[in-house]
C-alpha cells in the first residue's frame, strides 16, 4: 500500500488538527500554542522532541535501523497580520491574525508524514522533522540556524513544500535551479529644510527629492542590470509632511528589492545608496539608506529536485508532476537553510482557492495527504532499507 493510501486513512484526524491550528493563528516567533500542539503530537507518536529551537521552533527526531543517512523535512508555522474574511466555520479566533499563506496546512502535512513514518518505519536512517517559526519576514530560519540547527540535527539533504493556489490538488511542480527570489527591504531617510508652502525658495524640499530618487531608482533595473538577470525594485511607501501649506524638513521612501542571485542583491544595495546619496546632494539635501536582506535566493539542488519530483511521480504519475516550473519573484526563508545544506523545495496543488496573503484564502484540506505522502515517500526512497 502506498503512503498516499495509508495517510488517507488518517485524513479526518489531520483535518481536525489543521482546522484547530487555523482557528488559533500566531504571528512569527510567537507560535507558542502551535509549537506545543506540534510537540505533543510528535510525542504521542513516539518521536523524540526538541522544543525551543531558535525560539519557538520544534524539531522531532525519528531513527530507524542503523543507517548513517539523515534527511531534514521542514514546515513553517507562523500566520500573517491579516483580518480573515474566508467565512470558514473554523476561521481565526485571534483578531487581526490569520493563516493566509497555508502554514497551518504545511505543519499538518509534516505531522501526517511524521505519524506515518513513526508507525511504518520503512526506512533506514534518521529523519529530522523541522517545524520553523517566523517565516514571514521574522527571521525564523536564521534563528534556528543560529541556535545550531544543523550542528544539533545534522542533515545530508533538506526538503520543504508550499501549497500553490490555482494548481489542481494532486499535482506537483518544482524548479530545478533558481526557484524563488531573494528579497530585501530598504528605507531611505531624506533630510532637507522645511519652510512655508508659499515660500519654497527658503526650503530644501525633501518631498521633491524623494520623488526624484524614486524615479532614478528604476534605472538600476533598466540600465544597470543585464536583461538575463531577473530582478524587481519597487518603491512602496513615501512619507513626508503633515500639512497642506508646510514644506517638511524630512521625508522617507521605503520598498523592496528582489533578485535571483545574491550578487544582484548586492549590486542593488550599492546602487540604491549611490543614487539616494547623490540625487539628494544635487538638491542640497542629504540621504541615508538602510538595506536589509530578509530572504536569500532559493536555489534548488538539481539532484535533490529530481529526487523530489521522482517521489511525487511515484505517487500520482509523471503527467501530474511539472519538473520545470518557472521561478517566481516571491521569497521564502527556507533559502537560508538551503545555503547550508543542499535540498529542494516543491509546490503542492491547493486547487481553486483564493491567492496567498489574501483575506479570503484558506488551505485546501484535500491537499494534506498529497503533501504528507510526498514527504514520507521521499524518506523511503532516500533512506531505503537494504
Amino acid at each position: 500500500m502506498s503512503p498516499l493510501e495509508t495517510i488517507r486513512r488518517t485524513h479526518a484526524e489531520l483535518t481536525a488538527i489543521r482546522r484547530d491550528l487555523h482557528a488559533h493563528p500566531e504571528l512569527g516567533m510567537n507560535e507558542h500554542r502551535t509549537a506545543e500542539v506540534v510537540a505533543r503530537k510528535l510525542e504521542e507518536w513516539g518521536i523524540e522532541v526538541h522544543r525551543g529551537v531558535g525560539g519557538t521552533g520544534v524539531v522531532g527526531v525519528l531513527r530507524s535501523g542503523n543507517g548513517p543517512g539523515a534527511i531534514g523535512l521542514r514546515a513553517d508555522m507562523d500566520a500573517l497580520p491579516i483580518t480573515e474574511a474566508s467565512g470558514a466555520a473554523y476561521a481565526s479566533e485571534n483578531p487581526g491574525t490569520m493563516h493566509a499563506c497555508g502554514h497551518d496546512g504545511h505543519t499538518t502535512m509534516l505531522l501526517g508524514a511524521a505519524r506515518y513514518l513513526a508507525e511504518t518505519r520503512a526506512f533506514n536512517g534518521t529523519v529530522n522533522f523541522i517545524f520553523q517559526p517566523g517565516e514571514e519576514g521574522a527571521g525564523g530560519a536564521l534563528a534556528m540556524l543560529e541556535d545550531g540547527l544543523f550542528k544539533r540535527f545534522p542533515c545530508d539533504r533538506i526538503f520543504g513544500i508550499h501549497n500553490r493556489p490555482g494548481m489542481k490538488v494532486g499535482q506537483y511542480a518544482i524548479s530545478p535551479g533558481a526557484s524563488s527570489a531573494g528579497g530585501a527591504f530598504f528605507d531611505i531617510a531624506i533630510t532637507g529644510r522645511g519652510a512655508h508652502g508659499a515660500r519654497p525658495e527658503e526650503s530644501v524640499d525633501p518631498v521633491l527629492v524623494a520623488c526624484h530618487i524614486g524615479t532614478a531608482l528604476q534605472s538600476l533595473i533598466a540600465r544597470n542590470l543585464s536583461p538575463w538577470k531577473a530582478a524587481v525594485l519597487s518603491v512602496t511607501k513615501i512619507e513626508g509632511g503633515a500639512a497642506y501649506n508646510v514644506i517638511p524638513g524630512s521625508a522617507t521612501l521605503a520598498g523592496t528589492a528582489r533578485a535571483m542571485q545574491r550578487e544582484t542583491l548586492e549590486m542593488l544595495e550599492q546602487g540604491i545608496a549611490r543614487i539616494a546619496t547623490n540625487v539628494a546632494a544635487a538638491f542640497g539635501a542629504t540621504a541615508t539608506t538602510d538595506f536589509r536582506v530578509i530572504f536569500a535566493p532559493l536555489i534548488n539542488d538539481a539532484a535533490s529536485a529530481q529526487e523530489f519530483a521522482d517521489a511525487a511521480a511515484e505517487l500520482v504519475g509523471e503527467d501530474k508532476v511539472d519538473r520545470n516550473r518557472s521561478p517566481g519573484m516571491g521569497s521564502e526563508d527556507f533559502s537560508f537553510m538551503m545555503e547550508q545544506v543542499p535540498g529542494a523545495y516543491l509546490n503542492v496543488g491547493n486547487g481553486d482557492s483564493a491567492a496567498l496573503h489574501n483575506a479570503r484564502y484558506d488551505f485546501n484540506d484535500e491537499a494534506t495527504p498529497f503533501g504528507a505522502a510526498l514527504f514520507a515517500r521521499l524518506v523511503e526512497r532516500k533512506l531505503a532499507k537494504g
